[in-house]
C-alpha cells in the first residue's frame, strides 16, 4: 500500500501571510497550482493554505481589490497537516470525512510536500487501471 510520501507533491510553494492576495493570485498562476501554503511566522505557529477558492469567494465574488487584500485576511488558519508515513488510503478516507481537498505533509515540525485529492486520484488510477494487467479474452 503507497503511503503518502510516496505519491505527494514536493517542493511545496508558500507563501508569507502578509502578503497581497494578488502577489499569491500570481504565483497561483505562474506555478500551475490552485493553493499555497502559507507559513508559520513563528516556531509555535501553525502553517495555513490559500486556495483559488478563497481567491474567487473574498476577492473576485466580493469586488474586492487584491493589492490591498493581505493572505491573512483571506486564508484558512490553522491547516490540517498529515504524515508522510501516512497510507495513502486513510489520507483519501480524512480527505472524505473532513470535506478537505488537500494537506500539508510535515515530517516533524519540516513542511517536506503536499498531497491533494488530484494526487490521490492519479496515484490510484495509475495503480489499479492504467498498470493492470489486461485479461486476455478468447
Amino acid at each position: 500500500m503507497p503511503t503518502v510520501e510516496d505519491v505527494m507533491t514536493r517542493g511545496v510553494i508558500s507563501i508569507d501571510e502578509a502578503a497581497s492576495v494578488e502577489e499569491a493570485m500570481k504565483t497561483m498562476v505562474e506555478r500551475h497550482v490552485s493553493s499555497i501554503i502559507v507559513k508559520k511566522n513563528n516556531d509555535n505557529d501553525c502553517f495555513g493554505i490559500i486556495t483559488r477558492k478563497d481567491v474567487i469567494q473574498a476577492v473576485i465574488g466580493r469586488g474586492s481589490d487584491p493589492k490591498t487584500l493581505k493572505v491573512a485576511d483571506v486564508m484558512t488558519k490553522p491547516v490540517m497537516t498529515i504524515t508522510k508515513q501516512m497510507d495513502v488510503i486513510a489520507a483519501a478516507k480524512l480527505m472524505e470525512k473532513t470535506h478537505v481537498r488537500r494537506f500539508p505533509v510535515a515530517d516533524g515540525d519540516k513542511l517536506v510536500g503536499i498531497i491533494s485529492n488530484s494526487d490521490i486520484f492519479r496515484a490510484y488510477v495509475i495503480d489499479n487501471i492504467i498498470d493492470k494487467p489486461k485479461k486476455k479474452t478468447k
